[in-house]
């Protein structure tokens, strides 16, 4: 049975997720989520409430996970070589999530220059035990990604017991009602368009 998995996402600066290239990636961060989703099921980001941002109950992104892989998998895929951050260049070639390699298997991970390295492009130790505790990437070619212009979620979309998808404050929240999944299904993809649509919270404040 698919499910949906729903969170805050904190930081919409093009990292994690990373709408980019034609595949929406979330290969850092949220350990339980990328441990427990399985192909065919939906990961829903929605904005932050954050007093710097404002947009609790709106949309950032929904992808149906449709590819699962190891980080040194996915460091080595010609498909995601471009996901590899170059922090001197683009905003979008700056926030690469493809940050994780090792030199064999049980050798220790290293980290590329990214935003989860330390301030002089030194390797984070917390951000490398935490992303790597569980070594799974989640892929999806089937998303839509509207960062800091997202829709408002409807009132009514609930699960059978009034949940609402919309996730509000820390953690994660996991739906499997046949139903909800259908209409967060009907609802994205009415939108008129999918894959990368908008630019992340974090770009449109510094035009601001």
């Amino acid at each position: 049975m698919a499910c949906i998995y729903s969170y805050v996402v904190r930081y919409d600066s093009g990292f994690a997720p990373n709408p980019f290239y034609g595949y929406c990636t979330l290969a850092t961060c949220k350990p339980k989520i990328r441990r427990q989703a399985k192909v065919g099921d939906w990961v829903v980001g929605t904005a932050s409430n954050d007093r710097s941002i404002r947009r609790g109950g709106h949309l950032v992104y929904a992808m149906c996970v449709t590819e699962t892989m190891t980080f040194d998998d996915y460091a080595t895929d010609p498909r995601f070589e471009a996901k590899k951050p170059f922090r001197m260049g683009s905003r979008k070639q700056s926030c690469g999530d493809n940050i994780y390699f090792r030199n064999a298997p049980d050798r220790d991970w290293l980290q590329r220059d990214s935003f989860h390295s330390l301030y002089d492009g030194t390797i984070n130790p917390q951000h490398v035990t935490r992303d790597t505790s569980v070594n799974r990437v989640l892929i999806s070619s089937d998303f839509i990604y509207l960062g800091g212009t997202g829709p408002a979620f409807p009132d009514d979309l609930c699960d059978r017991n009034g949940r609402s998808l919309c996730k509000r404050g820390i953690g994660s929240s996991c739906f499997d009602d046949p139903q909800l999944i259908e209409d967060l299904e009907r609802w994205v993809r009415n939108f008129g368009g999918s894959g990368y649509q908008g630019p992340p919270q974090e770009w449109i404040s510094l035009r601001e």
